[in-house]
């Protein structure tokens, strides 16, 4: 079920998910907190909290939040705007742009390029704790910073660390290809088109009443103290901006939506540049305890936007915000579209967690696919002629559509014999089997496919992998006994690919 299927049943599932999420733990980190679940560009259910100033009136959709670090996001698909307009080369120096930019490894100028800035290897160490406080800090301070070249930590290319200052320096590229600030660009080239009326990176357009104030607490929300908004200075354009869970609703969308068939807004942004963002460019290292109790198989940084591979459901993007004051998350599952955003104004309030443990539970109450893959064909045709061939009790030789390699890699006898085995481990193969398609179990990607044939004490488990020559050929051939219904050959862990959904193309 999607979020466009069975309305009522997926917005009962959103609330359930949302109250799960802002649970008492978390509304009593932040005076004021609120959690959506979004699908297609709109908020299909909100929870809030609390108020968000210091007065009586109440949280609601449209207080507006500080997004802090989601602005990464904004900043880095003004870029690649850019770079599709051909003003950009992300594998150019960044001193092409920016000469102040320099840079010292081991004693030696090291080169930094816009592809490593934005994913987070050009190696700059880490700088959260830093540059939180130095939002708000000239230009000309910034550039000051590189005088004689910054030290680099790690050489370029190598390693995840996570660094606004790095970030930033595609702000000023930005700006020495343009007529105008970062700030401005990026309201030209998105708020505006997309009508993200509600986001911007000062507070100044804003009416005082819908304008979350900031706060911190050292006693565990005991008691809240007021904290002034950090500044909006050169490095703004990682971390200044403020929206709230409509605008980034729809900012979720767009960007999620260029995996689907029907990208949103292609003359903004191309989809394939789109996806180029929620790739995974650098390796983050997955820590125990870390992941907050996520299944993840792995985790990556893109262009402005942490990737995750979650065991369970697949592909999910996100990227969380934290400053003095407040704290943010927004995370989308690839598969089906369906987004949570959290924010909350107090930096302990811990947007990461909630909005994590929400969209695990709508995903898990709508029983989301990982993935949606729809075969070749000439994969499904070949998978017909393989199944019927092992239910008629042919020899593998006779197998059709394999490639030459084949009947190399294994021999015939030693595959009829292996396959002889798992016959008799099943107790035979049931003459009559139901419909193919209601046998499939999954498909890895369009070249492959795993299905089931009946037996009288168990199930055959086959998988087939085609080479994509002109005429597509089985590559590879294997098949298993198991347990009545089992998904896995006994051994083999259970992975997000046992929970793809298989279409027609």
């Amino acid at each position: 079920m999607s979020a466009e299927d069975h309305d009522d049943d997926f917005d009962r599932a959103a609330a359930e998910a949302l109250r799960r999420g802002l649970d008492e733990q978390a509304r009593r980190l932040a005076p004021a907190s609120i959690a959506a679940v979004c699908a297609g560009g709109r908020v299909r259910a909100a929870l809030t909290h609390g108020t968000p100033r210091d007065d009586s009136a109440p949280t609601t959709p449209d207080t507006v939040f500080r997004i802090a670090s989601m602005s990464k996001s904004f900043l880095s698909a003004a870029v690649l705007v850019l770079r599709d307009r051909g003003l950009i080369d992300l594998h150019a120096p960044i001193t092409r742009y920016v000469p102040y930019a320099r840079a010292r490894y081991g004693g030696e100028d090291a080169a930094m390029t816009g592809d490593l800035l934005l994913s987070n290897r050009a190696g700059l160490g880490e700088d959260n704790a830093w540059a939180d406080r130095h939002l708000g800090d000239s230009r000309s301070e910034i550039a000051a910073l590189f005088d004689g070249g910054v030290r680099l930590s790690a050489r370029p290319g190598t390693t995840y660390q996570y660094s606004n200052l790095g970030q930033a320096l595609l702000g000023r590229a930005v700006e020495s290809v343009t007529d105008g600030t970062v700030e401005d660009v990026v309201r030209e080239l998105l708020l505006e088109p997309l009508g993200l009326t509600r986001t911007a990176y000062v507070a100044d357009g804003y009416a005082p009443e819908d304008l979350a104030r900031g706060y911190r607490t050292f006693d565990g929300g005991a008691t809240f103290a007021p904290e002034p908004l950090v500044g909006s200075g050169a490095l703004a354009c990682i971390g200044s901006m403020f929206s709230t869970v409509g605008d980034i609703a729809v900012w979720m969308d767009f960007l999620g939506s260029a995996f689907g068939a029907h990208p949103v807004r292609p003359d903004v942004l191309a989809a394939e540049s789109r996806r180029e963002l929620q790739q995974a460019h650098t390796p983050i290292p997955l820590q125990p305890g870390a992941d907050g109790g996520q299944p993840l198989a792995g985790s990556g940084y893109g262009y402005g936007l942490v990737v995750e591979d979650d065991r369970r459901f697949g592909r999910i993007v996100q990227h969380s915000g934290g400053l003095p004051g407040f704290s943010s998350h927004m995370r989308w599952h690839v598969a089906t579209g369906t987004g949570v955003v959290a924010f909350g104004n107090s930096d302990e309030f811990g947007a990461r967690r909630v909005a994590t443990t929400a969209l695990a539970a709508v995903l898990e109450a709508i029983d989301a696919p990982a993935a949606v893959v729809r075969p070749w064909p000439a994969t499904v045709d070949a998978a017909r002629a393989i199944d019927a061939a092992l239910v008629a009790g042919r020899g593998t030789a006779q197998f059709p559509f394999l490639a030459d390699n084949v009947l190399r890699d294994v021999p015939v006898e030693v595959r009829d014999s292996r396959l002889a085995a798992c016959r008799t481990r099943v107790g035979g193969v049931r003459a009559h089997q139901e419909p193919f398609e209601s046998r499939v179990i999954t498909a890895g990607t369009e070249a492959a496919l795993r299905w089931r044939i009946k037996g009288e004490d168990g199930d055959l488990h086959v998988e087939l992998r085609m080479i994509g020559l002109p005429e597509p050929r089985v590559q590879s051939l294997t098949v298993s006994a198991v347990e009545p219904g089992a998904r896995v050959p006994e051994g083999q862990p259970e992975g997000a690919e046992e929970n793809h959904r298989v279409e027609r193309s």
